[in-house]
């Protein structure tokens, strides 16, 4: 709090303690006022009644020869008094962070080591600290920014969030690989994103199945989820651990299709789609409905109607008799390849 020259205690903000603005957002009676005594050199102090916030600021001050006036402040006068509180207090403001500075050096040497000891994991918990961590680490990024995207229909908002975050660095010239789920095609704001973000080196694939969110800057730093609300997240800096990614990234990648090379769920001779073998085997697996179209990136509604269509082509009267055909079958036995495969650039 610092004491004006008016009297009353202005608090860190400028509002004037009692009064409803600060000096900075002057009335507009107040303003008319101190603008008419300054051109005319005083004021009668009936005439300021209405704006108190003239003498509470300090912009007029009684006049000597005659009490039933006031007289202005000049503005320069005036600036400077209500500037010298705020300079003092800058000035303290920065001794204090020299001090601070000097205080918590010693510890930054130590928490680097426990660092390197603790294999360049960091735990980030809550979602703006997240988000504060990949911005700081995209925008840093030079060469290659990798991510994984599981899931359908994406959050209009955190495409505009991302696509804020992506287009400096596309614009500087890093580029872009990032794997969706096939049903991903089906999303028109994933889609509206690809098509704004595609003048830049960007590529974007899709495929079946994804695990969780992965993000990897320059093969340095990447970030992974630890719970499913996603409140928590891991920051990796550990060289052998991001490698280690990188090398699960390319794993995916290569399997993946092309999102301009047409739609991934065809229909192989045996009338069975690469969507509907995906959920034949993790029907084997013993996975539910629910828990199937989550790994798949749609909602539980398609899902069933794959398993229908699945059952169908099977020939399968029931659930129970669903697995025993799968199995019997053989659509397991070979590897399904999808249609992208390592043959596309």
């Amino acid at each position: 709090m610092f004491r004006t020259l008016g009297g009353g205690e202005l608090g860190t903000n400028g509002m004037q303690a009692g009064h409803p603005h600060a000096i900075t957002d002057l009335c507009d009676e107040g303003s008319r006022l101190y603008t008419s005594a300054l051109r005319a050199g005083r004021i009668a102090r009936a005439d300021v009644e209405c704006a108190p916030c003239l003498m509470e600021f300090a912009l007029l001050h009684p006049d000597p020869d005659d009490a039933n006036w006031l007289r202005p402040v000049p503005p320069s006068i005036a600036l400077a008094q209500h500037l010298y509180p705020l300079e003092r207090e800058i000035t303290e403001r920065r001794r204090l962070s020299v001090q601070l500075a000097d205080t918590f050096e010693p510890y930054m040497a130590a928490s680097a080591q426990s660092n390197a000891a603790t294999h360049g994991i960091t735990v980030l918990e809550g979602r703006d600290r997240i988000n504060a961590a990949l911005n700081l680490a995209t925008s840093e990024c030079q060469t290659e920014v990798l991510t994984v995207q599981p899931g359908g229909r994406r959050r209009e908002g955190n495409l505009v969030k991302g696509l804020d975050r992506d287009r400096p660095l596309i614009e500087r010239g890093v580029r872009f690989r990032t794997l969706y789920q096939h049903t991903a095609r089906h999303s028109p704001e994933t889609l509206a994103y690809v098509e704004q973000i595609s003048n830049g080196k960007v590529e974007v694939r899709t495929i079946d199945e994804l695990v969780e969110r992965l993000i990897i800057c320059d093969e340095t730093v990447a970030f992974i989820p630890i719970r499913e609300d996603r409140q928590v997240a891991l920051e990796i800096r550990h060289p052998g651990l991001v490698r280690y990614l990188v090398k699960v990234f390319e794993f995916m990648w290569a399997r993946a299709v092309p999102l301009k090379v047409g739609t991934p769920y065809e229909t192989a001779a045996d009338g069975i789609s690469d969507v509907q073998h995906s959920i034949a085997k993790l029907l084997i697996e013993g996975h539910v409905d629910e828990a199937i179209a989550r790994r798949l990136g749609m909602n539980v509604r398609t899902c069933r109607a794959h398993i229908a269509k699945l059952a169908t082509a099977l020939g399968s009267g029931s659930r129970a008799q669903l697995g025993y055909l799968i199995a019997q079958s053989g659509i397991l036995d070979n590897d399904h390849a999808p249609s992208g495969g390592d043959s596309h650039p």
